[in-house]
């Protein structure tokens, strides 16, 4: 029996140092594990700050590695975890390095966003200036996947330029779809051209497709000096929360009280897009000892009351929505 026993230990331990997809017949996985929220004031710095007001703020994370082959094949090691494909986390033909650097970029931007978004709402005049098309998300079964990558920066289309979304709508439908076109791009530090060929738009044949979800890059001049440092945290869910600190920072008493941990991408006009890792992150709150979540309204919001337990989930579709939904809570104990 003792043989038997360290037998299978000795097979757990091998399994679980053997990455998923390693044996034949095997898919490579990923999974979400829930990281406890962190303080946001200690990573925002703002010029001209006032005396801290009371309450706590904090952003959500969540911990994304390979899943071991034992993870794969006995999910329930991790009740709070999910796996994810491969494909999900790390885009076709990019590694795993450059998925981590496009959120990162993801990051960059998103701080930007945020502090203008506050000091707007704040009076301040904030300069925003198009810059181009941000490749959001690669669309499969067309010719984009492997040439673009996430973060991709749009910059011409055939010597066109492209400075907005509806810029590139307008050089694209000239194109008549099976036509390649050749995109001038900004990819990190680097400008390069490739070419791709476009393909129908499902929802109308004549139009041509290239294949992926754009968004709006823009070159963003705040009047004051913000500073914000993530910890190498990528992604855009933070927005949010840095949006939120960066006010209560100028002395805006915005938490009253209370300790809030928020989620959800910013967006320039002020809107909060949804987000991925809703449970672990709605876990991360639990753990952090917070008592009010603030979600992208819908499905994030509905995930998050899932697993919220006694922390009170607030679905937000803006930032003003935000506020008044904090201004309006009960006074903090």
């Amino acid at each position: 029996m003792a043989a038997l026993v360290f037998l299978a230990l000795l097979a757990g331990l091998v399994l679980y140092s053997v990455p998923s997809g390693a044996f034949p017949g095997t898919s490579n996985q990923y999974i979400l594990l829930p990281d406890v929220a962190h303080p946001v004031s200690p990573l925002v710095q703002v010029q001209g700050a006032r005396a801290a007001k009371p309450g706590t703020l904090y952003f959500v994370d969540v911990i994304e590695r390979r899943a071991s082959t034992l993870e794969a094949l006995f999910p329930s090691l991790h009740p709070h975890g999910t796996l994810e494909p491969a494909g999900a986390i790390v885009p076709p033909c990019a590694t795993a390095a450059q998925a981590e650097e496009a959120q990162i970029q993801e990051m960059l931007f998103s701080q930007r966003v945020a502090a203008a978004v506050a000091l707007r709402r704040l009076g301040y005049h904030v300069g925003v200036k198009p810059s181009g098309v941000v490749v959001s998300q690669l669309i499969a079964g067309t010719n984009a996947p492997c040439n673009l990558q996430p973060m991709d920066v749009i910059l011409d289309v055939d010597g066109t330029a492209t400075p907005t979304v509806d810029a590139l709508r307008r050089v694209l439908g000239r194109v008549k779809p099976g036509n390649r076109v050749a995109l001038r791009i900004r990819r990190g530090s680097r400008t390069l051209t490739v070419r791709i060929r476009t393909v129908s738009t499902p929802q109308d044949p004549g139009r041509a497709l290239v294949g992926f979800a754009p968004d709006q890059a823009a070159t963003v001049k705040l009047p004051i000096r913000v500073s914000i440092d993530a910890n190498g945290v990528g992604g855009p869910s933070a927005g949010l929360a840095f949006a939120l600190e960066v006010m209560q920072k100028l002395g805006r008493n915005v938490l009253h009280g209370h300790r809030v941990a928020a989620t959800g991408e910013m967006e320039l006009d002020g809107s909060v897009a949804p987000i991925g890792g809703v449970k672990q992150k709605t876990y991360g709150v639990r753990q952090a000892g917070a008592d009010v979540f603030l979600v992208p309204a819908g499905d994030n919001a509905r995930v998050a009351r899932r697993y919220a337990g006694p922390v009170h989930v607030i679905p937000v579709h803006s930032f003003a929505q935000a506020l008044r939904a904090l201004a309006t809570l009960p006074s903090a104990q």
